[in-house]
C-alpha cells in the first residue's frame, strides 16, 4: 500500500512545535538569542576613565528629559556610558546618507543596478560612513563628558581610550547586526533596536508603579494609556498588513498547435505603508544628533555664545516641544515619500510589465501605466505618512499633557510591533520551506 502524505491543512502551524524538528532553524534562533545576549552584556562594559558617581548624578538631574529617551534607544548603555553608548545610530545615519546620495549621484545609482556586486560596494561605503560618523560623535561625546566633569582625567589620556572604545562598540554593533541578518532570523539592525527598547520596559514599569504608589489617582491615567496602547497596536497591525491590489493580466499565448490559453490574471500588491518603520527611525536619528550635541557640548559653568546657542537648541528640540513636534512630523512625511521612491520605481515596474507581456486592464502599457502607478503610489504614501505621523506624535502629546514619566512613545511602539511582525513572518517562511521540502521527499 502506497504511503499517503499528510495534507498541508492537517499540519499544525504553531511554530513552537516545529522549531526543534529542524536543526537549521533551531541554530538560527540560537544564534539570534546568543547575539542579543552578547549585545546586552556589551552594554554593561564601561568606557575607561568615566566617573560613575558624577554620571549617576547627571542622569538624576536630567530625569524625564531628552537624555531619558536617548538612554531608552541605547538600552541603558548611555546611562552606564558603556562602549556601546553610541548605539546603532551611526550606522543608520550612514545608511541615510548613502541612500540619499544614490538617488542624486548617477555613479551610485548605477551601482544599485549592478546586482550583488553593486550592493557590496554600497555596503562598503555605508561601513566607511559609519566609521566616520562614529568617530565624530565619539569625539563630541568625550568633549561633553570632560566639560561636565564626568571623567577621571582629561586630554589624550582620556580621549584615546574613550574614543577608541566608543567607535569600536559602534562598529561591533554594525557587524553584529549584519551577522544576525545573515545567520539568524529577522533584520539584524531592527532586532538590536528592538532589544534596546524592550530592555528599558522594566524600568518604565517600575516608574509607573512608583507613580501609582505616590498618587493612586494616576492609576486611571495608566489604564487609559494601556487601553490606548492596545488599540494603537491593533491599528498598526491592520495598516501594516493592508494592501492595494492592482489587477494585472497577461496577454494570450498560443501553444501546442491551435490551443490558445486564456488570459492569466494576477495582481500587483502595493502596501499602504511601503516605507515600513524606516521614516520614524530616520527622523529620530536626524533629530537626535543636533539635540545630543547641544546636550553634551553646550552645557558648561561659563558658556560661550556658541555653547549658549547649543543649550537653546537642545531645549527647543526636546521631545514634546512645538518645534520638535513640527520637525518630527514633517521629516516623517518627507522620509515616507523619499524611502518609498527608493524601494519602488513606477517606471521600472511599468517597463517590466510591458516586457513580460502584462498590462493593467484599461491602462495602456508603458508611459500611461507608469503614470497610473505613480498616481496610486502617491495616494497610498499620503495615507501611510499621515498614519505614521499620528502614531508617532499622539503618544508624545498625551505624555506631555498627562506627565507620564516614561518615553515609550509611538516610535518605539511602532518599531516593536513591526519588528515582531517581520520576525514572525520570516519564522513562518522558514517553517513553510522545511515543510514543503519534507512533503517533496515523501512524494
Amino acid at each position: 500500500m502506497a504511503k499517503q502524505s499528510v495534507p498541508t491543512s492537517a499540519i499544525p502551524m504553531n511554530p513552537l512545535v516545529f522549531i526543534r524538528k529542524y536543526d537549521e532553524l533551531w541554530s538560527r534562533l540560537l544564534f539570534l538569542m546568543g547575539a542579543l545576549v552578547v549585545y546586552r552584556l556589551g552594554s554593561h562594559i564601561p568606557v575607561p576613565g568615566i566617573n560613575p558617581v558624577s554620571l549617576a548624578e547627571l542622569f538624576s538631574r536630567n530625569e524625564n528629559t531628552i537624555l531619558s529617551m536617548f538612554n531608552m534607544f541605547s538600552g541603558g548603555a548611555l546611562e552606564r556610558m558603556s562602549i556601546m553608548a553610541l548605539g546603532i545610530m551611526p550606522y543608520i545615519s550612514a545608511s541615510i546618507i548613502v541612500q540619499m546620495m544614490s538617488a542624486v549621484m548617477p555613479s551610485l545609482e548605477a551601482l544599485k543596478k549592478e546586482g550583488e556586486s553593486g550592493r557590496r560596494k554600497l555596503n562598503k561605503y555605508t561601513r566607511q560612513g559609519t566609521l566616520f560618523l562614529a568617530s565624530i560623535q565619539a569625539i563630541f561625546m568625550c568633549t561633553g563628558l570632560i566639560s561636565q566633569n564626568l571623567t577621571l582625567s582629561s586630554g589624550l589620556t582620556f580621549y584615546i581610550p574613550a574614543v577608541s572604545s566608543l567607535v569600536a562598540g559602534a562598529m561591533f554593533l554594525m557587524w553584529l547586526g549584519e551577522q544576525i541578518t545573515e545567520r539568524g532570523v529577522g533584520n539584524g539592525i531592527s532586532m538590536l533596536i528592538f532589544a534596546s527598547i524592550v530592555a528599558s520596559v522594566p524600568s518604565m514599569l517600575g516608574q509607573s508603579f512608583e507613580m501609582v504608589k505616590n498618587d493612586p489617582q494616576s492609576l486611571i491615567v495608566l489604564l487609559v494609556f494601556a487601553v490606548l496602547g492596545i488599540a494603537v497596536t491593533a491599528g498598526i497591525v491592520f495598516i501594516e498588513r493592508a494592501q492595494r491590489r492592482i489587477p494585472v493580466n497577461y496577454a494570450q499565448k498560443q501553444q501546442l498547435g491551435r490551443k490558445i490559453y486564456a488570459d492569466q490574471q494576477s495582481h500587483l500588491p502595493l502596501k499602504i505603508n511601503m516605507a515600513g518603520v524606516i521614516p520614524a527611525i530616520f527622523a529620530s536619528a536626524l533629530l537626535m544628533f543636533p539635540a545630543s550635541l547641544g546636550q553634551w557640548v553646550g552645557n558648561s559653568a561659563d558658556p560661550s555664545a556658541w555653547q549658549q546657542f547649543l543649550q537653546t537648541m537642545s531645549l527647543v528640540l526636546a521631545p514634546g516641544q512645538p518645534l520638535y513636534l513640527a520637525l518630527f512630523g514633517a521629516m516623517i512625511v518627507f522620509f515616507c515619500y523619499f524611502y518609498t521612491a527608493l524601494v519602488f520605481s513606477p517606471r521600472e515596474v511599468a517597463e517590466n510589465l510591458k516586457r513580460s507581456g502584462a498590462y493593467i486592464p484599461g491602462i495602456r502599457p508603458g508611459l500611461q501605466t507608469q503614470r497610473y502607478l505613480d498616481h496610486v503610489l502617491n495616494r497610498l504614501t499620503f495615507i501611510g505618512a499621515i498614519y505614521m505621523t499620528v502614531i508617532c506624535l499622539m503618544p508624545m502629546l498625551l505624555q506631555s499633557s498627562f506627565g507620564i514619566p516614561f518615553h515609550l512613545g509611538g516610535t518605539s511602539l511602532l518599531i516593536m510591533v513591526v519588528v515582531v511582525m517581520d520576525f514572525i513572518s520570516q519564522l513562518q517562511a522558514h517553517l513553510m520551506t522545511h515543510q514543503y521540502h519534507d512533503q517533496t521527499l515523501i512524494k
